[in-house]
């Protein structure tokens, strides 16, 4: 009976304009019967190019997906669940079909020829080994927007710019508030910076996995400075209420109703209460681990040290989570400070 594209409409999208394509499909006197996934790179091609033809009358994307760890597969998930191609690629080896409607490709180069690239790596050292040491931006689509939505140095996102500019490609910087299970929720509050058209362009994509988008401004680092900067507080955060703790207890007030007092008084917000919590049960399950929090506290020391700012608590900050990691906790949630704290006091 031939070929045809079957189309799948959810009301929901239906009403924000935007028709899901789902894959094609065979007809035969039983009914529908599903294709298996291309594998070969030139399938891949062929099935993107026909993509776009579609995409000039529905408004669907062709997404790449670099990094698939907790936050990751997330991410990329609830860009599919949005009607959206998702082809990934993660630097350890995952099944395909592993991430609900997400196509495991072969290299970072396949990614790389979508409409839209979002990479979730870790630190700076993982997108040098993965995109830069190897030229994966020199060969990019030419016009795609790259979103990166890591927490990196400022220096890194400087050099990312020019490279993007150089590779025609647009960037923006996206890191993210929010911990996996905000982001399998789509919560996560995203900080934006980059040129007006491609942040534009993108936006859509973020409505997808977050809550709400802040917008910095145009020069990328606006928005690694921010996380950076809130990522400090947190630490700080964590480390104060270790420390009232520790004054409250010694004088027999336990935690709980101790924080429950400041979480609703003086100190409500997301950080005192979510934290908080973790605290009084001595959950320290990893959501993010120390070892990436220490890293984003050296991170804000080096920025502060490049501008000449002296910046005491995030030093003190920094040194109780050094030792924490030092003493084996970097698997553990970055709010287990508290727990080393308190022993520490």
């Amino acid at each position: 009976m031939g070929m045809r594209q079957a189309i799948a409409i959810r009301p929901d999208l239906c009403r924000r304009g935007v028709s899901l394509i789902a894959h094609p499909v065979r007809l035969t006197a039983a009914g529908p019967r599903r294709r298996s996934a291309p594998r070969s790179a030139a399938a891949l091609r062929r099935k993107r190019a026909a993509a776009r033809c579609l995409r000039t009358r529905r408004l669907t994307m062709d997404i790449g997906f670099i990094g698939l760890g907790k936050m990751g597969s997330a991410m990329a998930r609830n860009l599919a669940r949005g009607g959206h191609t998702v082809h990934a690629w993660n630097r350890s080896p995952v099944a395909d079909g592993s991430v609900d409607g997400v196509t495991i490709v072969a290299t970072p180069d396949d990614v790389f020829q979508a409409d839209v690239v979002f990479t979730m790596l870790s630190d700076d050292n993982a997108i040098r080994e993965v995109l830069l040491n190897h030229g994966v931006l020199q060969r990019a689509r030419p016009g795609l927007v790259h979103v990166v939505a890591a927490t990196i140095s400022l220096d890194l996102v400087e050099e990312l710019r020019t490279l993007h500019g150089e590779a025609g490609i647009g960037y923006v910087a996206a890191p993210v508030f929010g911990r996996p299970d905000v982001a399998e929720a789509a919560q996560l509050n995203i900080i934006a910076a980059g040129a007006e058209a491609a942040i534009t362009r993108v936006q859509p994509l973020f409505d997808l996995i977050g809550r709400k988008t802040f917008v910095m401004g145009e020069d990328p680092r606006q928005a690694n400075a921010a996380k950076i900067a809130g990522n400090m507080m947190i630490a700080m955060a964590i480390e104060a209420m270790a420390e009232a703790v520790a004054l409250t207890g010694a004088n027999g007030l336990a935690a709980e109703p101790f924080l429950a007092l400041m979480t609703q008084t003086l100190f409500g917000g997301r950080a005192y209460e979510n934290y908080g919590a973790k605290i009084v049960a001595g959950d320290y399950e990893a959501g993010f681990r120390m070892a990436l929090g220490l890293k984003d506290l050296r991170l804000a020391t080096a920025a502060a040290a490049a501008t000449g700012k002296s910046l005491p608590m995030l030093t003190a900050a920094e040194a109780r989570m050094s030792g924490a990691v030092e003493a084996g906790m970097g698997d553990r949630d970055w709010s287990a400070l508290a727990d080393f704290s308190l022993d520490a006091v």
